[in-house]
């Protein structure tokens, strides 16, 4: 009814919080099916006009657990990760079909799916003094680089994982103990 579909935003996620040496396999194969399987899902059904047209841009959410592991998280983290290593093959086996492929990867970011984690008490205050920007992050966060992502203004960009974190992921080094 609309045409066709320009651009493909891949979001979605659960989290089933456990340690990975309990977690049951039912548990493991029901975020995987959301947390990446849909997203391979969704790129085929999506992609195959893109791919026809020779033009179109998808974007997956991925998040900072892919490439900072997350623990007690289940498999939230190799789900995430599994994100983000399919957006770069997508890229590789679409570009020259004219389809860009980006990933963005949010971090400390206040959603519904976090919400419980911010009404305890203090954890809102602590992540956000933890990131450089004294701040955690919103969803408009997310939107607004996904939407620079899929349009014409990135169109030399492919492949890539944008992280969209307030610049915590630069802060590791810091926090290691140092003479002096």
């Amino acid at each position: 009814k609309l045409g066709p579909a320009d651009v493909l935003v891949n979001n979605a996620g659960i989290l089933r919080p456990g340690p990975l040496a309990t977690l049951p396999i039912a548990e493991w194969n029901a975020m995987m099916a959301v947390n990446l399987t849909g997203y391979l899902i969704c790129a085929q059904a999506f992609g195959a006009a893109m791919r026809e047209r020779r033009s179109g841009a998808l974007v997956h959410i991925a998040s900072i657990a892919a490439s900072f592991p997350q623990g007690q998280s289940g498999a939230y983290s190799p789900g995430k990760a599994g994100v983000a290593m399919l957006s770069r093959q997508l890229a590789l086996e679409w570009g020259a079909l004219g389809v860009r492929r980006n990933a963005v990867s949010p971090g400390m970011i206040r959603t519904p799916m976090s919400e419980a984690f911010y009404q305890a008490q203090g954890v809102a205050a602590a992540r956000a003094n933890l990131a450089p920007l004294r701040r955690y992050g919103l969803p408009q966060d997310i939107a607004d680089a996904v939407v620079f992502l899929a349009s014409p203004r990135a169109g030399y960009i492919s492949g890539q994982d944008l992280l969209v974190d307030g610049g915590v992921a630069q802060i590791t080094m810091g926090q290691i103990p140092r003479p002096g």
